[in-house]
């Protein structure tokens, strides 16, 4: 039998993502690098940075993935909202924290960096396809768990 959990989306901000990842704006051009700035962790394996195409997913998920090499960056091209699924990270289990669980509402004008090992399923969007700027590690290792 399946329990579907409705999860009302979050506005991202920094404090409410501190969890699982960080949110970035824009700032000025030549501002010095600081602890704002996205703290990436891509140092075992070759770094990839590409455009994914999605077609509309199902806001329903059964699964959270996770990186536990590196760190995840997501951003929408064009600038439009999408939503995101997250867990925290937890190195000493193979499974999400179920009660964890957060959805947040993402503006075009930020992207959003996950931890190593933060849990996600997502993107989530309303068109019938999306592109996403996508920066992680070319080969790598996920875990999946249900959710």
């Amino acid at each position: 039998m399946s329990l579907v959990q409705p999860i009302t989306p979050q506005t991202l901000t920094a404090a409410a993502f501190a969890p699982y990842g960080q949110a970035i704006w824009s700032i000025p051009d030549h501002q010095p690098f600081t602890a704002a700035d996205a703290q990436l962790s891509l140092d075992r394996g070759q770094p990839r940075f590409y455009i994914m195409r999605l077609q509309r997913p199902s806001r329903q998920f059964d699964l959270l993935t996770r990186h536990r090499q590196c760190t995840q960056c997501l951003a929408a091209v064009g600038g439009r909202e999408w939503f995101l699924a997250v867990a925290p990270p937890n190195p000493d289990r193979d499974h999400p924290d179920l009660g964890a669980i957060a959805v947040f509402r993402i503006p075009g004008s930020c992207f959003v960096k996950l931890h190593v090992g933060t849990w996600h399923n997502g993107p989530f969007f309303d068109t019938d396809t999306a592109e996403f700027f996508n920066l992680e590690l070319s080969c790598l290792l996920y875990t999946s768990d249900a959710a």
